[in-house]
């Protein structure tokens, strides 16, 4: 009986220990399933593309296409490449479009596993190792007794200012060797350097295009360097289009204008003189091209006909992926082939997130690290090409680790993409601060809004030198107030005893703006001094006015409790922090800037806010996906007008406070002109290449979810500024009523 017992139970303990071997076996194969749906999506073959949010939906359409490779793609959202980079590494996405200089931010990202996989390629040159190579072409009889030293007084013939194979390339590979000129005088801007050097090394040239985006140092640089434009169709002009500027231009000036080296790439080299370019078959021509040959970097020569001996080339486009997507490439570079296959036939538009057209197409190739790929075409250092050392650099003066970020990741979209001086990164507590930071030479520039800027040309030693632009209003916009529609404020005069939400103290739209009007209504008294105070009273509901705390700005601490009473922190934290940062005036309080005095009303903290008027459209109507903002419709929200009324928020310009002058950047009157030029320049540069092409860098609109970071949102460019606006004046007077009080004081 007992052993009975015993066997039975043994049989019955053997039992439950298998069933919980097959369910630690399920639970392992699971959670396996789980790791390797994480990265492959599972036997399904999903890829994450990442792509810039504004082509979402070009991606979204493509996504959907029927192709041969059962693989699908998944979109994977990202502010620009520099973000999805670092989703790539984070494996939050598998792969993403780069450029050269896409790569060589990817080179150096730390810790980065990046490959490049496949290239794109022109149908032309389906074969082609670069997507082109930069030669220099002469006389075949040209005399060169010291090699390439004698190129030296020379006449040179260029593709354009700040192109590749007729600037970037000679400039960088003569620099290395050791024959240019001083690259680093201190004095001169980057730009005016390099022009100096070519100026003092050839004795004519044809470089055209714009030597600064800015008109006046364009023009002056060209006068002080006119042997550059000596060569040119038309000298004075010195700009496109020019029949000597430009891949063939070049050659042009070679054969026909006296010029005795041509910077330009192969391709157009073969066509010049009728020979063959990859599929094309030859197409004779009037040019003679035993008349002339490639000079190579070692000073031998070959015949144009033969083999060409670069200074460099530049890579092609391709797609980049990490390492984790290494074991299933194969299924990705075909269903690439297929998308290309299907899009070509339909003639998508959605070929062009793929950087892919009727002239081009993928190719597969070994998978290179970034750094190695561009190191095969000697490209790097083209990238790099810089002037010192001592390497300048323009340092941004900024106030939150948020707006800190931004910088550093501007600098590197700015660096990779030839925007010379170097942008750096100065971190201070709070815009004052930057002010003096700025005036004492700790730091260059930082962008403010009209009321610092005028803070800071009276006390700081400081002047504005670009100024933000929004669209139609140019360098202005409308300071407005909003309320709820189903508010009952008619006029200013109901708003006494309200709650007020307020970008931030010292602020135009936010500050300024309604202080001035109900000082104008004589809603205060102009001797109710210090003003703060005044406000803290007439909006005795409590107010939220980031930054009535700090010290510089000596706000009474009764009327600083007052008016920082509605302010939240950050609302969004889930670690008991949120009250830590509570009215600081930067992103780490929730409701500072123009969008965040927005939500402070949207939330219902306030009755009111004082913003921008663009900021209650570009935040209602699904135009902000955070989630305080999604829901939210602009016809809940209406205009109170100065006058007495209401008005829909697109009726700005007839219910406003004032017309304001756009934020600006400004630096030390301490600066020498050409100091500031260089910053200028570099501003400039970076404005229309950015704001031109956003999915590079979004140097306009949020960063990481956060509003308002080195310049506002809204803007859509930069312009140089060299003198004040009638805005601007105006806008002073409207300031010195206000600071008559404080000065009074």
């Amino acid at each position: 009986m007992g052993d009975c017992f015993i066997l039975a139970l043994y049989f019955r303990l053997r039992m439950r220990i298998a069933v919980l071997l097959v369910a630690l076996a399920a639970v392992a194969a699971d959670s396996a399933w789980f790791h390797h749906r994480r990265y492959r999506r599972g036997t399904e073959h999903e890829f994450r593309f990442c792509i810039a949010e504004e082509l979402m939906k070009d991606c979204n359409e493509m996504a959907s296409e029927t192709t041969k490779s059962p693989a699908k793609i998944v979109c994977i959202s990202a502010r620009d490449r520099e973000d999805c980079s670092i989703k790539i590494k984070q494996r939050e996405a598998d792969f993403g479009v780069v450029d050269p200089e896409d790569m060589y931010i990817g080179k150096n990202v730390k810790d980065q596993d990046f490959k490049i996989f496949e290239e794109i390629v022109t149908l032309e040159e389906p074969e082609a190792e670069f997507r082109y190579e930069g030669v220099a072409v002469i006389h075949k009889d040209l005399k060169l007794e010291n090699g390439i030293k004698s190129l030296k007084g020379l006449k040179s013939c260029h593709t354009g200012v700040g192109r590749n194979v007729g600037y970037k390339i000679p400039i960088t590979k003569l620099k290395n060797m050791g024959i240019l000129g001083p690259l680093n005088i201190p004095e001169l801007s980057p730009r005016e350097n390099e022009l100096k050097a070519y100026s003092d090394f050839f004795d004519s040239c044809c470089i055209v295009g714009k030597w600064s985006p800015d008109p006046k140092i364009d023009a002056k640089l060209k006068e002080r360097y006119s042997n550059l434009c000596k060569l040119c169709e038309e000298p004075k002009k010195c700009d496109y289009p020019d029949k000597f500027s430009g891949y063939d231009g070049a050659l042009r000036c070679l054969a026909h204008n006296g010029g005795q080296i041509a910077w330009t790439k192969v391709i157009y080299v073969r066509k010049f003189f009728g020979l063959s370019v990859g599929i094309t078959p030859a197409a004779p021509t009037n040019e003679n091209p035993a008349e002339y040959a490639y000079l190579c970097p070692d000073g031998t020569r070959v015949p144009v006909t033969g083999t060409p001996c670069r200074w460099a080339a530049r890579p092609w486009q391709g797609y980049m992926t990490n390492t984790a997507v290494v074991k299933t490439i194969d299924e990705l570079r075909k269903k690439l082939s297929n998308l290309y296959t299907v899009g070509s036939k339909k003639k998508a538009s959605w070929l062009e997130i793929l950087e892919l057209d009727e002239k081009t197409q993928p190719r597969e190739s070994k998978l290179f690290a970034p750094g190695e790929y561009l190191d095969k075409a000697n490209y790097t250092d083209v990238i790099e090409r810089d002037y010192g050392p001592p390497f300048k650099t323009v340092r941004f003066c900024v106030t939150s680790n948020d707006e800190l970020e931004k910088c550093k990741a501007f600098g590197r979209a700015a660096f990779s993409r030839d925007i010379r001086p170097r942008f750096d990164c100065i971190l201070e507590e709070s815009v004052k601060k930057c002010l003096a930071t700025v005036r004492d030479n700790g730091a260059d520039i930082i962008t403010v809004d009209g009321g610092f800027v005028d803070l800071g040309k009276k006390h700081y030693n400081l002047k504005p030198i670009v100024s933000e632009m929004y669209g139609t209003l140019g360098d202005s916009y409308y300071a407005v107030a909003v309320v709820r529609k189903n508010s009952s404020y008619k006029s200013f005069a109901d708003l006494r005893g309200a709650k007020s939400c307020h970008t931030g103290i010292g602020r135009t739209a936010g500050y300024n703006a309604p202080l001035y009007t109900l000082l104008k209504l004589n809603l205060i008294k102009k001797d109710e001094c210090p003003y703060p105070s005044a406000l803290s009273e007439f909006f005795s509901g409590g107010s939220c006015l980031p930054g009535a705390k700090d010290p510089l700005d000596k706000v009474p601490a009764k009327a600083a409790e007052k008016l920082c009473s509605l302010c939240g922190g950050n609302v969004d934290a889930n670690d008991g922090t949120s009250l830590d940062s509570k009215c600081n005036s930067d992103t780490t309080e929730s409701y500072f800037g123009y969008s965040g005095a927005f939500r402070c009303l949207a939330e219902g903290r306030g009755d009111i806010t004082f913003i921008k008027h663009v900021t209650t459209t570009g935040n209602t109507d699904g135009n902000n996906p955070s989630a305080w903002a999604i829901n939210l419709k602009s016809t809940d929200f209406e205009l109170l007008c100065p006058d007495g009324g209401r008005a829909a928020v697109t009726e700005y310009e007839k219910c406003n406070l004032a017309r304001v002058p756009a934020h600006m950047v400004v630096t030390s009157n301490s600066k020498t002109e050409a100091e500031v030029d260089e910053i200028r320049n570099a501003l400039l540069q970076a404005s229309k290449l950015f704001s031109k092409y956003p999915y590079i860098f979004k140097m306009f609109g949020t960063f990481n979810g956060k509003h308002d970071l080195l310049f506002k949102d809204y803007a859509v460019g930069l312009v140089s500024t060299n003198e004040d606006s009638e805005t601007q004046h105006v806008y002073s007077n409207l300031l010195s009523t206000i600071n008559a009080c404080d000065e009074n004081q």
